[in-house]
């Protein structure tokens, strides 16, 4: 098999949006998500059609590629030069699989009464992304959303960057960020964005009222945060108070503390001390 072999040809388009989308499928590279990608397929979430190895990589994993055969995916040895270009990384592993794309509807995310909800608003980086999919999916939560300009949660470095996470929770994607937020209102869930000067402070005894609920905290990107219009639209700015003399928190720690607050909050409070008086996450 060479560069120029139609599936190879093939899978390699995938390692753009336009791609991915078009085929809809995306590539998974490395052992641990070539792991995670598999036990997903065997769940029955979806599929994986295909894992290039190179001799080096079956050598050191067999499990997966016995793994792979039991999941009917097409086993393709590779020699090392095809692997490389089937791989965005400096140092490819020699695993690349071909699978389903991962995102749902809307609704879909949605649709189980869900209780805390990451919401990721014109987030660019795909580091950035993948690891607030991978917090989100450690702190315990319903759905990852992607809202607005938000990388494709397929691309190479975010699905590295999740560690695997992508497969273990809903993610659902819509360019217009209103609509996602119409949705979460939907759903039940009151809107928190994230804001370093925002009206309420996290560790406020009295903000276990507002984190207590069914919540989608919102992250905008680390250049520009959150969008103003979509900022605006929520029911509470919540700001991580800085104690010592730092200038702010980077995405991955302001999402980690935001979400694991919630958590607590929630551990905090039954469910019959609900506060009274808060406004309906279906209102204004």
């Amino acid at each position: 098999m060479t560069q120029r072999t139609p599936r190879v040809v093939a899978a390699r388009k995938l390692l753009r949006r336009a791609g991915r989308d078009r085929a809809g499928r995306f590539l998974v590279e490395g052992a641990q998500a070539v792991r995670e990608a598999l036990e997903w397929s065997g769940a029955g979430s979806g599929r994986v059609h295909e894992l290039f190895v190179t001799d080096a990589a079956a050598t050191r994993h067999p499990e997966l590629v016995s793994a792979a055969q039991a999941a009917g995916a097409r086993l393709s040895p590779v020699p090392e030069p095809v692997a490389e270009s089937l791989s965005d990384t400096v140092t490819p592993q020699g695993l690349v699989a071909v699978c389903d794309l991962l995102d749902v509807p809307l609704a879909t995310a949605l649709s189980n009464g869900p209780e805390l909800v990451a919401v990721c608003a014109d987030i660019a980086d795909p580091g950035n992304a993948g690891t607030v999919i991978r917090v989100a999916d450690a702190a315990g939560a319903d759905a990852v959303l992607l809202a607005g300009e938000t990388v494709d949660p397929h691309n190479g470095k975010a699905v590295r960057a999740s560690t695997g996470s992508v497969f273990h929770l809903p993610l659902a994607r819509d360019r217009d960020a209103g609509a996602v937020l119409d949705a979460c209102r939907a759903a039940g869930l009151t809107l928190l964005v994230a804001d370093g000067h925002g009206e309420l402070d996290l560790h406020d005894p009295a903000a276990d009222a507002v984190l207590a609920r069914p919540v989608a905290w919102i992250f905008g990107g680390e250049a520009h945060g959150v969008p103003a219009t979509v900022a605006e639209r929520a029911h509470h700015r919540v700001r991580v108070p800085i104690h010592g003399r730092a200038e702010s928190l980077n995405l991955a720690t302001a999402a980690a503390v935001c979400l694991y607050a919630s958590v607590a909050a929630r551990r905090r409070r039954s469910p019959s001390a609900a506060a009274v008086g808060e406004p309906s996450p279906t209102g204004p």
